[in-house]
């Protein structure tokens, strides 16, 4: 039999012994194996890319030529051949879920143990972290420090978070605390009123406003803000037994206050006026405490000067101590008005809800900015000459990394039919037709070396597995030598 001239539209891989380029990548699909009648090697499975277009997908297999790279037909040429049967399905680039997992569970692991530790150093230290001014919290603004000096004194503190039930603890033998007067409501301000005035006991009224005091403390009136340096050099200046056992104490950078009340008291002036004032009781016995300022109560400024002996006598007379912490619990309407507690969003103010507008805004004018199209893609020259064989090799790695079985496949039996076509007399626009190219095709085949159905192999299903691929591979090389030698 005579040789067949060598096709000239199959690639020609390089001598790997002349240095020209790799030989095939063994970590391809392996496509080893027999020769056809020319001498030639069978091709790889994997087609080289044209090198004209951006767009990633291979070219036509069977139209790369030679070592440069080149596109003998040009940008033209189309990426995949027309026709019918070029395959039965196409290739999804996306993760799997074992894939995604893989890639995840690094990130996944790492934030878990950041969440893990963030909840047990949370739940560790909640008791030690409260609120300003709170007697349970260690905090620099908190007042564990005075809370556990009181103690050691035998007098006890009792933190409650209600106006009623503030009202409801006070009595003689109680001190009453309120840490945020400003903050109370009208219901709330009645009731510490009623306690004022019943209890026969001692209320601290800690840096008291003008909204609080006509209320809360009648008789005085607030004049403006006093600084610490301001302080009269004479302090504390007033016949008060706890403020002269103490001396200098911080009880500036507050309020100050005035009363024309007989019988009061003030100590530590500024400016004439005390930023600590003390208000008998017109009704039941007892006294009103307005200290213009809380630092001298704080953790962190309780040690200096004279701040922890005026905190322990102010606040230690009564074997009892109320500290009523305001919340926002119970800052809701008067229970007996029948009224709701405000809803999440009557709590946001209405310049966030205008900002959040914007935002949406700016956010759909993002989307629709991000989601207009592209065009269609455009062919271009490659910068730089790319040897066939290695654009074949890299197609072939990518495509074993997304196991894409069924686009080698199709471009395999796409590049047998574009060669068989013209061997059997079919023309060339009914080469992926199988009612044309299939009754050409099976009376050059002989029965006895017949290779399969030559329907099943040039337009058959997609390959289980790698070794499916390659057994067709051999079959296509098998059939097209077979029609070659006819």
């Amino acid at each position: 039999m005579t040789p067949t001239p060598p096709d000239p539209t199959r690639p020609t891989p390089p001598d790997p012994g002349n240095g020209t380029g790799p030989a095939q990548d063994t970590a391809t699909p392996a496509l080893s194996g027999t020769e056809n009648g020319t001498g030639h090697p069978r091709n790889t499975a994997m087609p080289a890319p044209s090198g004209t277009t951006t767009d990633a997908g291979p070219a036509r297999p069977g139209t790369d030529h030679g070592t440069d790279g080149t596109h003998p037909g040009g940008p033209g040429h189309p990426t995949t051949p027309p026709g019918q049967g070029t395959g039965t399905g196409t290739t999804s680039t996306a993760l799997t879920r074992a894939q995604l997992w893989t890639r995840a569970r690094g990130f996944l692991l790492a934030v878990a143990v950041l969440l893990t530790a963030a909840v047990a150093l949370a739940g560790l230290r909640a008791g030690d972290h409260h609120g300003r001014l709170d007697p349970r919290s260690a905090d620099p603004d908190g007042s564990r420090a005075l809370a556990q000096l009181l103690k050691e004194r035998g007098v006890t503190t009792r933190v409650v978070t209600n106006a009623q039930e503030a009202a409801a603890a006070a009595g003689p033998g109680t001190t009453l605390l309120v840490a945020d007067p400003d903050l109370l409501g009208e219901p709330q301000r009645r009731a510490i009123r009623s306690a004022i005035d019943l209890s026969g006991g001692r209320t601290v009224l800690v840096a008291p406003g003008s909204p609080t005091l006509p209320e809360l403390a009648p008789a005085a009136h607030a004049k403006g803000f006093a600084h610490q340096r301001d302080l009269d050099p004479g302090t504390p200046a007033c016949t008060l037994p706890a403020a002269g056992t103490a001396g200098r104490a911080g009880t500036g950078d507050g309020l100050r206050y005035t009363t024309d009340l007989p019988g009061a008291t003030g100590c530590y002036p500024s400016g004439g006026h005390p930023t600590l004032l003390v208000l008998p009781s017109t009704t039941k016995g007892g006294d009103t405490v307005l200290l213009g300022s809380e630092t001298f109560l704080l953790n962190k400024r309780l040690a200096d000067e004279g701040n922890a002996s005026l905190a322990l006598q102010l606040l230690g007379s009564r074997p009892e101590l109320v500290w009523y912490l305001p919340t926002p619990a119970d800052m809701s309407a008067d229970p007996g008005t029948g009224a709701q507690d405000p809803a999440l969003l009557d709590l946001v103010p209405s310049g966030w809800t205008w900002a959040l507008l914007q935002l949406f805004v700016a956010a759909a004018l993002a989307a629709l900015w991000r989601a207009r199209r592209l065009g269609p893609l455009v062919t271009e020259d490659l910068p730089v000459a790319i040897r066939a064989s290695e654009a074949t090799e890299g197609h072939a790695r990518l495509y074993r990394r997304a196991d894409a079985r069924d686009r080698a496949a199709t471009v395999l039996r796409a590049a047998a039919r574009e060669r068989l076509a013209p061997l059997v007399g079919v023309p060339a626009p009914q080469a992926h037709d199988p009612a044309a190219l299939v009754p050409a095709v099976s009376p050059r085949l002989t029965a006895g070396g017949r290779p399969s159905d030559p329907a099943a192999l040039l337009f058959g299903t997609t390959p289980a597995d790698d070794a499916a691929l390659v057994a067709l591979a051999d079959h296509l090389d098998a059939l097209e030598r077979e029609v070659r030698s006819s």
